[in-house]
């Protein structure tokens, strides 16, 4: 009988392969080198492949794909419950073969080579700008260490810049101007780069629709719609805003029993990128409840009753099942003004 189900466990260099008929009879097991995997699976007829969704496998996805098969992504730690006592290659790739056929397994949607191109322009972005963030406090501590410092912000730091840049001033002594000139350098270069990448987002922001839609959601701006838009191409994949705002990582972490409830601190699942700019937009949003609470009300009587934290991460949800409502509607927000005024009005 022919393979009609496989279970690919893949790495770097070695692949591991799992393979069942109709009947559930081992059929194939056995390990690939990377250049053999695409002459394996051209020669087999077409079959439902799993994998587990880790580095490469949106790339393995699309390939294989390509040749005719039909495969699915499913989360490892969901993998992981089938693993039977000892972790291996072999293991794995049983554990993946059967849970890719439950009809309760969780699935992601493959990627496509433009749109992890667009996700590698966040990805870059956040990681110069803790390299630049790095940088800064290394010169900040270095010339702390010969007694010149600064105010904090943009500020403080163009004074220090200026003192580096400056030849004629004494504080420096020669090994380290030459040094801190390298830093400087290097903070100079930084900042290209980001502005760089920072212009190519912008420019696909306003060739895009549906990012410029989501833009409209207060809180959320330019970087937020971008990296949104470029996550979930299918807003189908989720039932509804709720679980958009679950598989974010923005609702409480349960522990419940017995039909009793116990919600503990927000579960943190998920997208760890999206969450954060989620909440700091959620923060620049409060800062301005805080100031005209009038056209806040909602945010304001929860500012009254409860932390400022717990409040934006409670905006942050919201904020989140309103940009999958407008991804799966096609809508363009649409700001209450006049209810909350009239609300605001009557208290």
């Amino acid at each position: 009988m022919q393979i009609t189900t496989i279970g690919l466990d893949i790495a770097k260099n070695v692949f591991q392969v799992h393979g069942i008929d109709a009947a559930e009879n081992v059929r194939v097991r056995k390990q690939l080198r990377r250049t053999q995997v695409t002459k394996f699976f051209e020669a087999l007829p077409p079959c439902l492949i799993g994998m587990e969704a880790c580095a490469t496998a949106h790339y393995w996805a699309r390939e294989l794909t390509r040749l005719g098969h039909q495969v699915r992504l499913m989360p490892a730690r969901d993998v992981k419950a089938y693993v039977k006592r000892n972790k291996n290659d072999a293991a794995d790739a049983a554990a993946i073969c059967e849970a890719v056929r439950r009809p309760t397994m969780r699935f992601v949607e493959v990627k496509s080579a433009e749109q992890q191109g667009r996700l590698m322009q966040h990805r870059t972005r956040d990681l110069l700008l803790r390299q630049r963030t790095q940088t800064i406090n290394a010169l900040r501590a270095h010339m702390a260490e010969l007694g010149i410092v600064a105010a904090q912000g943009q500020e403080g730091l163009k004074q220090l810049l200026t003192v580096v840049a400056d030849e004629k001033d004494e504080r420096l002594a020669i090994d380290a101007r030459a040094t801190l000139i390298v830093l400087a350098a290097q903070l100079q270069a930084l900042q290209t780069m980001i502005g760089a990448i920072e212009r190519r987002i912008m420019a696909q922001h306003r060739a895009d629709e549906t990012s410029k839609r989501v833009a409209t959601i207060p809180g959320i701006g330019v970087l937020g719609a971008s990296a949104i838009t470029a996550t979930v191409t299918s807003p189908g994949a989720f039932r509804s805003g709720r679980d958009f705002a679950a598989w974010i990582g923005l609702v409480p972490r349960q522990d419940s029993t017995g039909g009793k409830q116990k919600l503990g601190p927000i579960s943190k699942q998920g997208d760890r990128y999206l969450r954060r700019i989620l909440v700091l937009g959620a923060h620049s949003v409060l800062k301005r409840a805080k100031q005209e609470p009038e056209k806040y009300p909602w945010l304001a009587q929860l500012l009254a009753r409860r932390p400022f934290k717990v409040v934006a991460i409670a905006l942050a949800n919201k904020m989140a099942r309103i940009a999958w409502a407008l991804l799966a509607n096609g809508e363009t927000y649409r700001r209450p003004q006049l209810a909350a005024a009239k609300e605001w009005a009557c208290r």
